[in-house]
Formats: C-alpha cells, sequence, structure tokens
C-alpha cells in the first residue's frame, strides 16, 4: 500500500503516520516526491486495510500496491528514477549513457591502452572486470585487488569513472572504495547477501538480469537494493539462455519497454554478453536504443584475438568508432 499525504501535510504528521505503520507491524518507507511525500506499506502477506490510514492527519488517501516490488514500481514512483555518474545520466530521457571497456583488467599496458582511447572518444565511464566469476575454475578470474589498483590509476591518468564488479560480500568494500558504479553481476543477481550488502552502499548499482531470471525476478532483486536504502540502481538486459545456439544468449529486446513500463528505474542493455560474438554487437546495440534503453555497456578490447577473458565478443577501436557513428548518426 502508499500512503499519500496532502501537499501542506508537516513533518509530525508524516512521522506520525509512519509510526502508526509500525505499529500495525508493517515496515514504513517514505518516498519523497517533487510536490508531496508517500510512505510505502512493506512487510505485509496480504492486503492492508485502508481505513487504518485514511482517517490520520495529513493523508490524502491510500492506494493498493499489486505488484510484490513495491518501491521499485511506478505505482509507487511514477516519474523516472535518473542515476547520474561521472557526467552521465542513466534514465532522463535525453541521451544515452555509454559505458565501455575491456571485460577484463589484464595488464597495464593493455589496461592503459584502451584507457586512452575510450576516453580520447568521450567514453567517460570505464568497465574492466578485476574479479571475475568464470564457469571453469581454470579459467581466467582476474588480477584481483592488483587490477583494483590498476583502475584506479586509469581514472587518475584519464579522468573517467569506473564500473567494475563485486562477486561476493568479502570483497564488496574494496569494489565500493575504488569505483563510481558497483556491478552485481548475471550469476549474483539472485545473491541476496550480496543485494542487502549493495542496499548500504552509497555507490550507484549496475544489476544485471540473470541468464534465466524473469522480469519479475530482476525487479525484486532490485527491490532488496532499495528497500536497504539504496535508490541508486541501473538494471541491465544482458541476454537470457534459451534453446538458440547462434548467440551466446538472446537478448530479450522485450524486457527493457516493459521494465520501462512497470519500473522508474533506468535500465541498459549488454549486447556483448548477449551475443557473444563481436559482428552481432553493433546491430543488437542499435536494436537496443530502438527500443528505448537508458545506455549501453560495451565489451571493447585494443587486441581481441590475444584477450584473456571473451575477446570474441569484444570490439576493436576501429569497431567501437563505428558504433559510435552509427549511434551518432
Amino acid at each position: 500500500m502508499l500512503i499519500v499525504m496532502r501537499q501542506d501535510a508537516t513533518a509530525e504528521q508524516v512521522a506520525h503516520v509512519m509510526e502508526t505503520v509500525r505499529e500495525h507491524g508493517f515496515d514504513p518507507k517514505p518516498v519523497p516526491g517533487a510536490e508531496r511525500t508517500a510512505v510505502c506499506v512493506l512487510g505485509n502477506r496480504g492486503p492492508v486495510e485502508a481505513a487504518l490510514f485514511e482517517s490520520l492527519a495529513g493523508v490524502s488517501e491510500c492506494i493498493r500496491v499489486s505488484k510484490p516490488y513495491k518501491l521499485v514500481s511506478r505505482d509507487t514512483h511514477p516519474k523516472n528514477t535518473v542515476v547520474e555518474v561521472h557526467g552521465v545520466s542513466f534514465g532522463d530521457g535525453r541521451g544515452l549513457g555509454m559505458i565501455a571497456g575491456p571485460c577484463a583488467v589484464e595488464s597495464r599496458d593493455q589496461i592503459f591502452r584502451v584507457g586512452e582511447a575510450l576516453a580520447q572518444r568521450g567514453v567517460r565511464l570505464f568497465r574492466a572486470g578485476a574479479f571475475k566469476p568464470r564457469t571453469s575454475p581454470y579459467a581466467f578470474q582476474g588480477l584481483g585487488e592488483e587490477g583494483l589498483a590498476l583502475l584506479d590509476e586509469v581514472r587518475r591518468q584519464f579522468g573517467v569513472g569506473l564500473v567494475t564488479e563485486a562477486i561476493d560480500h568479502e570483497n564488496f568494500d574494496k569494489v565500493e572504495a575504488v569505483v563510481d558504479i558497483v556491478q552485481i553481476g548475471a550469476r549474483n543477481m539472485q545473491n541476496f547477501s550480496l543485494l542487502r550488502r549493495a542496499g548500504k552502499s552509497s555507490k550507484p548499482i549496475l544489476l544485471k538480469r540473470g541468464m534465466s531470471a524473469t522480469i519479475e525476478e530482476l525487479l525484486m532483486a532490485a527491490e532488496y537494493i532499495v528497500s536497504g536504502g539504496n535508490s541508486q540502481v541501473i538494471l541491465c538486459e544482458r541476454g537470457v539462455r534459451t534453446f538458440a545456439d547462434h548467440t551466446r544468449n538472446t537478448l530479450d529486446l522485450s524486457s527493457i519497454p516493459v521494465v520501462k513500463q512497470v519500473s522508474h528505474l533506468p535500465i541498459i542493455a549488454d549486447p556483448s554478453h548477449a551475443a557473444g560474438k563481436w559482428d552481432f554487437v553493433i546491430p543488437l546495440s542499435m536494436g537496443a536504443v530502438g527500443v528505448g534503453a537508458d545506455g549501453l555497456i560495451v565489451e571493447v578490447h585494443p587486441e581481441p584475438e590475444k584477450a584473456l577473458s571473451d575477446g570474441a565478443q569484444s570490439l576493436t577501436l576501429k569497431n567501437f568508432d563505428e558504433l559510435l557513428r552509427r549511434l551518432q548518426g
């Protein structure tokens, strides 16, 4: 339920409503708006009786929220949430947020080459994994803390913001201290301990859809983060697993307008992980933009044939230039 306060409601009246919600065994969550405040009632396992709150001073109306995800729903928050990071906005509808970089930090030379090249092309948000959760235990797992230190050098040298993944609760603090956006990858979308930790973070969270997750499951994962106090969540469609084998995953373009219809959170697309093949990245990027994506996260490597992780889906700098040209045209 959403308890909508009157425009002239006082802070004391809002506080009294929240205390009354607690007295009935529920959890109140204030939702400040441009014109008025609302109080979202959480923790109920069934319908809440509106009469419990409608007569309280300062209350305008009570609205039932039927969806299990309340805080990330447009029923609760009709206006788009805009996440601004390092001069890049996601969700404002005025431009496309671009995040680009290699799959992983491999060496100082590699990360500086691509960092400099992307900064020269106007990329403000640089992605690269320091910790890499891989399907095979024998595959390259990233440079860990050494990789984080190299990313910090790239930030200071080229003035870019950083995006990298926290793979467990233990290394979240280390990642959070260095980057501008903490990524939670597809494999961890339902790592509820990690989601709760992300909810306590002051940094924006990039939450990727699990490879077999429904849209509701993605939004419920985001609800964990937002209910913990962190409203700066960017959702990411990165492809789901289907029977098809012509690409690594199947990019679910339909998920983007659906999410934008039911949720106020921004959503971007990851065509690289969806395709698994570099030559599909540009057309899938254009498709994602066409259906309303708020941004893209794209893998770029100076020498994909030598990449230690996901080289087949990485754009060369020349191909990235072509993507930028298409986006601007």
